[in-house]
């Protein structure tokens, strides 16, 4: 990996965390258009990067969390779900899921028409968007938690899944896409620490690899702080349609080109 890689795998994490299109699928494929090959060192970097995410949701939402202490008690019930899941089947997740753009693109497709549909829906006046997350209670929490927990597969997107349910429940969309940002800091921690715990650390030791590291870091931490000011700005005005489409177009270019 180069300094033009780092740069550019930060930036697709920040960007792609905190919206409803599937980090993992766009590192996974970025990587591959890069033509980087999966080794220890990218495992470490992929870790690394999602702590600069995490960072920037901590830097952002500190002090709401402060003021809403309510919240943690259903953040901790709807993180419960995915550890379980994420802890049982990680092997699978990893040497399985991960290599198959096919599954990729598939999740990609479900989910931008899913979001198509709700937004008719909407539209139409059959689903009204009324709740705030002052109203969750504690068996909801544990449903989005459950939900959730599909995004171990690549494409399906954890910030997708967690809004997607939410609007179901008639959840805002901006509190949708709120809660998804504060329930992504246990949870990527979680997987982070997971996979930290295989990962040989005497990476760290190379000089050139701290470069690579930190410049991944800093770009996935200052991309995710814009990204989530501006889609929380974005969801304010406008629906998930153009994410709807987005996942659409990308599903379709995958299938097209199975190659990559």
């Amino acid at each position: 990996m180069n300094i033009i890689q780092s740069l550019i795998l930060g930036l697709v994490e920040g960007i792609t965390e905190f919206l409803p299109i599937s980090s993992t699928a766009h590192l996974i494929l970025t990587s591959q258009l890069l033509k980087i090959e999966h080794s220890e060192f990218l495992k470490l970097f992929e870790v690394v990067i999602q702590s600069g995410a995490i960072l920037a949701v901590a830097f952002l939402y500190f002090r709401y969390i402060l003021n809403h202490k309510s919240l943690i008690i259903n953040l901790i019930i709807s993180f419960i779900p995915t550890a379980i899941i994420g802890f049982l089947f990680h092997d699978t997740i990893k040497n399985i899921f991960f290599e198959s753009n096919l599954l990729i693109a598939s999740s990609l497709l479900i989910g931008g028409i899913l979001f198509l549909i709700l937004e008719y829906f909407i539209k139409k006046g059959s689903l009204k968007l009324t709740l705030e997350l002052s109203k969750m209670t504690y068996s909801k929490a544990l449903l989005i938690g459950t939900i959730q927990a599909l995004a171990i597969v690549p494409g399906v997107s954890r910030a997708g899944a967690v809004i997607v349910i939410m609007i179901l429940l008639k959840y805002k969309r901006t509190d949708s896409a709120l809660y998804s940002f504060l329930l992504a800091a246990p949870t990527i921690f979680a997987a982070s620490i997971f996979d930290l715990a295989s990962t040989d650390l005497a990476i760290f030791s190379s000089g050139q690899s701290l470069i690579l590291l930190s410049i991944g870091f800093i770009t996935a931490f200052i991309s995710a702080l814009l990204v989530m000011r501006w889609f929380i700005e974005y969801l304010q005005k406008n629906n998930l349609a153009l994410f709807g489409i987005y996942r659409i177009i990308i599903s379709l270019a995958i299938l097209l080109a199975p190659v990559v």
